[in-house]
């Protein structure tokens, strides 16, 4: 009998040894509303092995407008983002704290928990039961659901004031990371009281090159707060599942450290020999393959070469590697294919070698 999605994806997370690499294709509007079939038909040809939790969270009066769509967008902390590309996301360009001073005017949206936990929590048990999938909680309560102080940070303060307040550390800031934390704890509280697998986390630190922060502001400001989520987590028996764009070598120890389960990363921003001596064995490679250069070429033989570079590094058949990508912007549905087929091909030929 065939493992279910949700052990390949325990087994493959703690290195014992899945019957074939989990899959997760990540899409966006844009590229769902241009290549509909070609999308159906990856996922019929490479199944994915992921599930998100049911939406049981309250809605929020606060929100108004359609993230994906031009125009202006308000999430239910009230920030306001300016969208100019159907399909994408918009950016924020009139954050609502002028003043960190101001921090105790920030509500956090305690209203979107649910009224009734026993039901909400009974609502995602009964799914859990039904569903053969590795269930996380949900992205599309994102400010609400995922853990993401520093870009909540960025939201209500915008980016240039947020580095600002990094480099000053005041406490007003840390007042204010407060009241974004205790309110994500909160969340989690609830997430963790249920049948999930796991629980997601997000926040991109690198920028192409580097850290966007030192590397001590950082560990001193959000490793605590992230180590915290870790361990409510890991205390009910969940795993944990983060993300974060760019170069952030410097802090790839630090957050297997603190108990990230799997890390969905920028691995062509960094060196991957170093990430294979450093991590392989000690965390799960949550993908992925390069958006910028490599799923957006002509040549799908482009991804099949991205492929074998990330294995030659990172690849171990006894697991810790997602066979992950974000099939987004100006991406080739080709080159998306090849990607899957060539992960196949490389599990195909460790199991020759240790057959032979």
């Amino acid at each position: 009998m065939a493992p279910t999605s949700r052990e390949r994806v325990t087994r493959c997370l703690n290195y014992a040894h899945p019957d074939r690499m989990p899959r997760e294709l990540w899409l966006l509007p844009w590229s769902e509303s241009r290549f509909p079939r070609e999308i159906e038909t990856i996922r019929r040809r490479y199944p994915g092995d992921y599930d998100d939790a049911p939406n049981v969270l309250r809605p929020s009066r606060r929100v108004s407008g359609n993230i994906y769509e031009v125009g202006v967008y308000t999430d239910e902390w009230g920030c306001r983002m300016t969208n100019i590309q159907a399909g994408l996301e918009g950016q924020i360009r009139d954050p609502i704290l002028q003043d960190i001073r101001e921090w105790r005017t920030v509500r956090p949206p305690y209203e979107m928990l649910p009224s009734d936990p026993r039901n909400a929590r009974d609502v995602v048990n009964r799914h859990c039961a039904g569903t053969d999938g590795y269930v996380r909680t949900c992205d599309s309560n994102f400010g609400s659901s995922v853990p993401t102080p520093w870009e909540r940070l960025q939201y209500l303060r915008g980016a240039e004031n947020a580095m600002m307040d990094l480099m000053d550390r005041d406490e007003d800031l840390r007042r204010l990371l407060k009241l974004i934390h205790d309110f994500f704890l909160a969340s989690l509280e609830f997430w963790v009281s249920t049948d999930i697998d796991a629980i997601r986390l997000g926040d991109d630190w690198g920028s192409q090159t580097q850290l966007l922060i030192p590397p001590a502001v950082w560990r001193e400001l959000f490793k605590p707060l992230y180590s915290e989520y870790c361990d409510l987590a890991h205390s009910h028996g969940k795993a944990v599942f983060m993300h974060s764009d760019g170069n952030i070598a410097e802090i790839y120890d630090d957050l297997i450290e603190i108990g990230v389960d799997a890390l969905n990363s920028q691995l062509f921003c960094m060196d991957l020999q170093d990430l294979g001596r450093r991590a392989k064995g000690r965390i799960t490679f949550w993908g992925e393959i390069d958006r910028q250069h490599v799923l957006t070429a002509t040549d799908p033989q482009a991804g099949r070469d991205a492929v074998r570079q990330v294995a030659r590094s990172l690849y171990d058949p006894a697991g810790g590697i997602i066979a992950q990508l974000s099939f987004g912007l100006a991406a080739n549905p080709e080159v998306v294919e090849a990607v899957f087929s060539e992960w196949e091909l490389v599990e195909h030929e460790s199991r020759l070698r240790k057959a032979d």
